[in-house]
Parts: structure tokens; sequence; C-alpha cells
């Protein structure tokens, strides 16, 4: 046989060989890639359960009383003395309607009185006239009894323009807006040249004195929310102004739009509180369920539940388990039911599990429980 044929026989054994070599080296060079692909990720043990939660909740600060003025009578404004956020003093005239009807009722009322009194005069002399004429036995008593009775209706008539006379000056006074009480003017809704009715308000003064701060509490809260309670404010100007309140007042009824309810919180005074001011409202109640918290970044989807993935330390893998929240807070997720005090749960990197995912523990999970202010969690490694 000669070297060529020999060569030409081999050759296809020896392909074959190449190849398969060059087969082996793919296959180790791609299972070396998959076990480079290592993703860090985070968990979480479940510490105690919550027995408490913290409601926060912002309002303004606003006067305890505020009063909404308004004429006594009707008419058209002709001036305006003073402008919003201006201090005034019980007393003070605020704004005037045009007094000249009432003037000239007060004119009408005394010329009234001037004529009765005239006729009680004149009345008067017929009475005692009668008298006379009766005790020299001239006239008979029924005409005594008649002058008499003449001379009671004439100074009734008197008394009566008199009580006029007074209700139209008093009418003549109250074109005259004035402030009851020290305070500050928050709000003007009637101007110059405007025609306001009688107890129309032209403007609210918020008076000197006790502040507080008016938040809007929904129903699943406001049972955490009695009078007396003590509660927290915390002012947006100044992080370090934080003042103990009290609730003082809760609406018996919610708000038909928003469907909360008003309660007003109490401030000690403080001259750094000013009115207007946005406070926030902080009171602590006893949770009716037995809440832990996660990091937000625990919760997934899953078919449309929300899940959290849990470890299972044995098999070292985890597992999809649905949970029900009860609310979102700065620290995280409050759960309410689903997990329970020492499950493992993966805080990080959730969008990469898979049920019975092998994963490899790098040491004990930090707890992190429902008062936890930061996320603590250690670090562990999927493959």
């Amino acid at each position: 046989m000669s070297l060529s044929s020999f060569v030409l026989r081999r050759l296809p054994v020896a392909g074959l060989i190449v190849a398969a070599l060059g087969l082996a080296g793919c296959s180790q060079e791609k299972k070396a890639e998959v076990q480079e692909v290592i993703r860090p990720v985070k968990i979480v043990e479940i510490g105690e359960a919550q027995t408490t939660r913290q409601l926060d909740y912002s309002g303004s600060v606003r006067a305890r009383t505020e009063m909404n003025l308004g004429f006594r009578i009707a008419g058209k404004v002709t001036e305006r003395l003073v402008d919003i956020g201006q201090h005034v003093n019980a007393g003070d005239v605020l704004a005037r309607v045009d007094p000249s009807d009432y003037e000239l009722s007060v004119k009408s009322a005394k010329a009234s009185l001037d004529a009765a009194e005239r006729q009680v005069e004149t009345v008067d002399l017929a009475r005692k006239r009668a008298e006379q004429l009766y005790a020299k036995n001239f006239a008979p008593k029924s005409q005594l009894d008649q002058a008499v009775l003449t001379y009671d209706q004439a100074v009734a008539t008197r008394d009566a323009a008199r009580s006029t006379l007074a209700q139209a000056q008093n009418q003549v006074r109250y074109t005259d807006l004035k402030a009851s009480e020290d305070g500050i003017v928050t709000t003007i809704s009637a101007d110059i040249g405007q025609v306001v009715g009688a107890g129309t308000p032209v403007m609210t003064v918020a008076v000197d004195g006790e502040k507080e701060v008016l938040i809007a509490v929904p129903e699943m809260d406001i049972a955490g929310f009695k009078p007396g309670k003590d509660v927290k404010a915390s002012f947006w100007s100044d992080d370090a102004l934080v003042l103990d309140g009290k609730v003082r007042e809760v609406a018996g009824s919610a708000d038909p739009q928003s469907r909360t309810f008003a309660v007003r919180v109490s401030l000690p005074n403080d001259p750094r509180v000013l009115l207007g001011m946005t406070a926030n409202v902080e009171a602590t109640v006893g949770s009716k369920a037995q809440l832990v918290s996660i990091p937000l970044t625990a919760m997934t989807e899953k078919d449309g539940k929300q899940i959290v993935w849990t470890v299972d330390r044995a098999s070292e893998t985890v597992h999809p388990r649905p949970i029900r929240v009860a609310n979102f807070t700065a620290d995280g997720v409050a759960v309410a039911d689903g997990l329970k005090q020492g499950d493992v749960v993966v805080a990080a990197g959730t969008q990469f599990m898979t049920e019975n995912l092998k994963i490899k523990l790098s040491g004990d999970a930090e707890q992190q429980s429902a008062s936890a202010s930061d996320d603590v969690a250690a670090t562990s490694s999927v493959r």
C-alpha cells in the first residue's frame, strides 16, 4: 500500500478526532462561562412582629377661633380699611357700607317721634279737662274713660316711635363693620362697590391666642384619633421645631367630597408657629394586625399577585410566597399576612429568582423587623 493511500484512508478519522476535541473544548468553555455568571443578592430575616404603627398626616396651622364677619344690614360697600394679613384690634373699623338710606330712616323716625309727643301733649290736656268736668259733675264717667283711653293710646304710639328711632340709629351704626376681637385678617370676600346682604361674610379674622393644626384622616385610621390623644407636630419651615400636641376635636361625620374626617390638634403657644404654616402630625396607634416589615425591593409580582422569595436554609433554594400588604412606609413595606418571625426573604435581585433556584448562603441574614429604620441585609450568591 502506498503512503498516499494510507494518508487518504486515515484522514477522516483524524478529522473526527479533531472535531471531537473542538466540541469538547467549546463545551468546557460554555460550562466555564456558566459557572462564572454569579449574581449577588441580599437576604433578610424577619424579626419580631410590630404591634404598633406610626401615622403621619400633614395639615395647616390655623387659629382655634376664626370669625366670619359680615354687616348686620344690607348695603353697598363704600370703604375697605384693612388688607389680608393685617393685624386688627377689637373695635377697629374694617369696612363701611353706604349709610344714606339709614340716615334718612333716622330723620323719618325723629319726625314720627316728634308728632307722637305732640299728640301725647294734646290728649293729656283733654284727659285733664275731662277729669275736672267729671269732678264737678258736668261730664259723665264715660267721657272721662274715653279721654283716659285716648291718652294711653297716644303714649303707646310715642313709645313705639322712640323704639323705631333707636332701631334706625342702630342701623346707622351697623354701617361700620368692626372687629370684636384682636386678630389677623385672613380672608376678604367683598370689596368696594359690591352690594352685600345682611349677614353675608365680608372678611375672616383669625383670633389671637391658641393655634391648632387641621388634618384630614381617612376612615381606616380615624379610630386611632380620640380627643385628648398626645401627638407630635413638626413643621416644614424648621426641622428642629417639634411640639407636643393634643387632639382637641374629631369631626362626627366624614366630608362628603373627600370621605375623610377633620381632626383638630391643639398646639402650645410658640411664637415660631405662624398661621398658614404646613405641619406634620405624627401619632402612634395600636396595630389591629401583627405587621412585619420588608424592604421594598423584596416584593415583586407573579401571576398578578404580590409575592416574596423565601429561602429554604436546608436545601439552599428559593420559593415564591404570596403576601398581603398592609401599607407602604418610609422603611419599606408593612406585610399583614404571609410572613412570620424567622422567615428568610430575598431582599434584592428578585428579578432573577425562579422556583427551586439554588443559592449559596455566605452567612447568617440580618434581622429586619417592622420597626427597623434601615434595610439591613447579608450578601449571598446565586448561580
